[in-house]
């Protein structure tokens, strides 16, 4: 006789663990990293200062920050063999490709077995600084162009939009993407963050436990919004078309995308910082409509925020990449681009108590076959 038990599908509502790291509550849109709020932190701090108060539990000092910027910086070329994987598989996604990057990287990593938190930490930063380089070295081999040289003096945003294009941004630009890479660094036990700390409780490496967050995040139902909300844009067109797009869709019970969220019934905190974003950025590329388009659409959901779907953060995300010049196919790739020193927190964080991530399922089949030998099975 099987046991009553209750199941949570989905492990919803269901806390498994204590956290330092970040606080969500998803009925009043409030989201904090280590205490400090996201709006404050998208605000007035930096990429740089953020991951260093991700991974070290403190807003750092002046000299602190200059020496983690520095270490950041020295950690951002990648080893040739590596150079040499992403060539030869440069016709694949390029999540494909960052995966197998950041699983790579642990082969050439002289601390990879190291699980103590120092070497932890220093592992973190190093892939923190390596993934951008790992997207832009694809980026160039798939397009026949060489591999571009990471800067030693820029920032980590504007670094990484440099290797990319190829040419300096402007100091909008950077901030935008700078912005971008703060409001994506953490989110609670994610279903990428949860994967990374699932792999760490079995007492694997760091770079295991990254390589499953990336794998994790490649799924659509986790990090594909940004890319499907610019396609959504495309296939509208023009703004006076959304309502009735809006409307379609709602009819057919499809969803829409940017939409709704898995913790937050309010509005995802951090889209407004984005949105300013997208507003000024579609304005000086002399392409409002996006812009337009999605107001529009965030007009039309109006009526369904009551029901807890409200704006997340990819709503607005992709039409900054786009505007950008930056193909659809990126788009992931960047969310984590940010997200890195996050995963590398929550996996410090499991191994302070580390212990097997081990839930049951309930068995619903048959019970005590009797086995029938092969020849005996018509």
């Amino acid at each position: 006789m099987t046991e009553d038990v209750q199941i949570h599908r989905g492990f919803n509502g269901v806390y498994f663990d204590r956290t330092r790291t970040s606080f969500i509550d998803g009925r009043e849109g409030k989201l904090l990293y280590r205490g400090y709020s996201i709006h404050d932190l998208a605000e007035r701090s930096t990429f740089e200062e953020t991951a260093y108060l991700l991974l070290h539990g403190a807003l750092p000092t002046r000299a602190q920050l200059a020496a983690f910027d520095a270490e950041l910086k020295a950690a951002r070329a990648l080893p040739a063999p590596v150079i040499e994987i992403i060539r030869q598989i440069r016709h694949a996604h390029p999540m494909e490709v960052l995966r197998t990057a950041v699983s790579a990287l642990g082969a050439f990593d002289p601390e990879v077995a190291d699980m103590s938190p120092q070497a932890t930490l220093r592992k973190g930063v190093r892939v923190t600084s390596q993934a951008a380089t790992a997207v832009a070295a694809h980026h160039a081999l798939r397009n026949g162009k060489p591999v571009p040289q990471p800067s030693k003096t820029l920032s980590h945003a504007a670094n990484f939009l440099t290797m990319l294009q190829g040419k300096e941004p402007s100091a909008d630009t950077a901030a935008l993407m700078d912005k971008d890479f703060v409001l994506h660094a953490e989110h609670g036990a994610n279903a990428s963050s949860f994967a990374a700390r699932v792999v760490t409780g079995t007492d694997a490496n760091l770079h295991a436990s990254l390589t499953a967050g990336v794998a994790a995040l490649s799924g659509p139902a986790h990090g594909g919004a940004a890319e499907n909300v610019m396609k959504m844009a495309m296939e509208i067109g023009e703004p006076e078309r959304a309502a009735a797009y809006v409307k379609a869709l709602r009819a057919d019970r499809q969803p829409v995308m940017g939409f709704g969220h898995r913790v937050y019934r309010a509005e995802d905190p951090r889209a407004r910082h984005l949105r300013e974003g997208v507003e000024k950025l579609s304005r000086e590329m002399g392409q409002p409509k996006w812009y337009q388009i999605l107001e529009a659409v965030h007009e039309a959901m109006r009526p369904y925020a009551r029901l807890g779907v409200n704006v997340n953060v990819d709503f607005y995300a992709g039409v900054i990449y786009y505007l950008n010049g930056i193909p659809e196919d990126l788009f992931v790739p960047i969310f984590v681009l940010g997200r890195v020193p996050g995963w590398t927190a929550q996996v410090m964080e499991q191994l302070e108590h580390n212990i097997l991530l081990r839930p049951l399922l309930q068995y619903e089949g048959p019970m005590d076959l009797p086995y029938v030998p092969i020849e005996q099975r018509g």
